[in-house]
């Protein structure tokens, strides 16, 4: 099938694969975006996902388009490579209308999918996949992503992995979004710029989502409040939260 065997077929998986993600990033910042406004907001949301059949559906097909995108890349990488040739290593000048993430696709991809790791390990082990195991220890803090949120960002040192894989999103995302549009046919030299212009805007909107919520966290201003209808659990998940970050603080 031309999709798979053939190099424009390729990148069109590439294309689609990537502006799917885009979307869900779209929604995911947009998700992440309640916790400004009110963390019990967003428990609401975390608690209507969490592992009910329609998200884990979502998940596995957002792992699938993942797996997709990252096998394709490397495999368009390693096409690239071998066209080239012994000329890879020839010393030469960088293009001029070449971007700096053009050229720097497969190390900006490879802190994506390291920071994607870290982000898995931080929320979604601790949240849906408690509930899939059925880990009952962790059970009253599952859907509380308020208190992972404030947790999380109370260590510093996860704060600056983010910030470095987040600025390494908004470069992929940059390049990645008008290119894909130019591979599927709108490159046209009118709208070509115009897409470039909407893109950048696009994600850095996206990524100013998401450091907001990284920034209101670490500076413990999303805390869900721990009134008569929480439970034991998750009161004590809210006073864990104030001693990490009277912790840190000190």
């Amino acid at each position: 099938m031309w999709l798979f065997n053939s190099s424009i077929g390729r990148k069109v998986v590439m294309s689609v694969t990537g502006i799917a993600l885009i979307l869900f990033l779209t929604f995911h910042m947009s998700m992440n975006v309640v916790a400004l406004f009110s963390a019990n907001a967003y428990n609401t949301i975390c608690e209507l996902l969490g592992a009910n059949w329609y998200a884990v559906v979502a998940t596995l097909g957002l792992a699938a388009l993942a797996v997709l995108h990252i096998l394709y890349a490397f495999i368009l990488t390693i096409q690239n490579r071998k066209a080239r040739g012994g000329s890879r290593y020839a010393v030469t000048d960088k293009p001029a209308k070449v971007e700096w993430a053009s050229q720097n696709m497969l190390v900006l991809g490879l802190i994506v999918v390291v920071g994607l790791g870290l982000h898995l390990y931080n929320f979604w082990a601790k949240m849906m996949l408690v509930e899939l195991v059925g880990c009952e220890e962790m059970a009253a803090t599952a859907a509380n992503g308020a208190y992972w949120i404030q947790q999380t960002f109370a260590c510093p040192g996860y704060v600056a992995a983010y910030v470095v894989w987040l600025v390494a999103l908004w470069f992929h995302l940059t390049h990645g979004f008008w290119s894909a549009l130019q591979t599927l046919g709108w490159n046209g030299k009118t709208w070509f710029c115009r897409w470039k212009v909407i893109g950048n805007a696009y994600v850095t909107l996206l990524i100013l989502g998401f450091i907001a919520v990284l920034v209101a966290g670490a500076c413990g201003f999303i805390a869900p409040e721990c009134c008569g209808h929480c439970c034991e659990g998750a009161k004590e998940a809210c006073e864990a939260v104030k001693e990490a970050a009277a912790c840190c603080a000190q």
